[in-house]
């Protein structure tokens, strides 16, 4: 069995979560699996702490949104316990209206779980 990546963990962040499932239980069940339970994400305008407030949070999003989906446009990489990527996101809003949102994203890990992140972006 190959042994998970921070890559790997980043991916997980993408792929599971923020293009996961919409439901809030889901989303916690699927963070608990790899996000340590003292995690602490940083946005430009609020402070998230634990997995449960992390997938109230993309729960959140995910629902001002329809057809919300994430992709990376610089790929993941890092070293000494963090993963940094860009990413680009799109959906639509209110009465179909197209939006485009891109970020950054610096996470730090330990013992193979997500405890620290840094996002910049607009909103949140």
């Amino acid at each position: 069995m190959r042994e998970t990546t921070d890559t790997d963990l980043y991916r997980r962040w993408i792929d599971d979560l923020w293009n996961g499932p919409k439901d809030r239980t889901k989303l916690a069940e699927i963070a608990e699996e790899f996000v340590d339970e003292d995690f602490v994400g940083h946005w430009p305008t609020t402070d998230v702490v634990g997995p449960g407030k992390l997938a109230a949070l993309i729960a959140a999003v995910k629902a001002t949104h329809k057809g919300l989906e994430y992709s990376l446009e610089v790929e993941p990489f890092g070293g000494d316990g963090y993963v940094a990527a860009r990413w680009i996101s799109h959906g639509t809003v209110g009465a179909g209206e197209n939006v485009y949102t891109s970020g950054n994203d610096i996470l730090r890990i330990a013992d193979g779980r997500l405890v620290e992140c840094w996002v910049a972006s607009p909103g949140v």
